[in-house]
């Protein structure tokens, strides 16, 4: 793994599909998620979440398998390029792998968003679509 990308899944007990429409509809990214969000299911489509924290925009959807977005947080630096996520969905034991492909981040702060994906999103979507 390249110093400025990191590689994490988790199993969320919910359909491909649904996870698929819930993380690029504005309304249902932030129920999976408990923070305000934007955003809607096409190409080039900006999008916002965790209150304008996170913000890009998508650059390829395969629905309901495979979603790749520009991807930054307030915390990048003005010089810093965007980064770019690649989300898969797969049908598993107990609902779907979720995996994550995020790269391009500043190296720095890679730690602290493998960390923010299980905290943030990870966790919230299992409590999420357990209830």
């Amino acid at each position: 793994m390249a110093d400025d990308s990191l590689q994490t899944s988790a199993v969320i007990p919910a359909a491909p599909e649904d996870l698929f429409d819930a993380w690029l509809d504005g309304e249902g990214h932030a129920e999976m998620t408990g923070a305000d969000a934007t955003g809607k299911a096409t190409v080039g489509a900006r999008f916002t979440a965790w209150g304008g924290y996170i913000q890009g925009a998508n650059l390829e959807l395969t629905r309901p398998s495979r979603i790749v977005q520009s991807w930054r947080t307030s915390q990048f630096g003005d010089a810093d390029a965007d980064s770019r996520l690649e989300i898969q969905f797969e049908a598993a034991e107990g609902g779907t792998l979720i995996s994550l492909n995020h790269t391009g981040l500043p190296p720095a702060q890679v730690s602290d968003y493998l960390q923010g994906w299980e905290d943030h999103y990870f966790r919230p979507m299992r409590e999420h679509f357990e209830g």
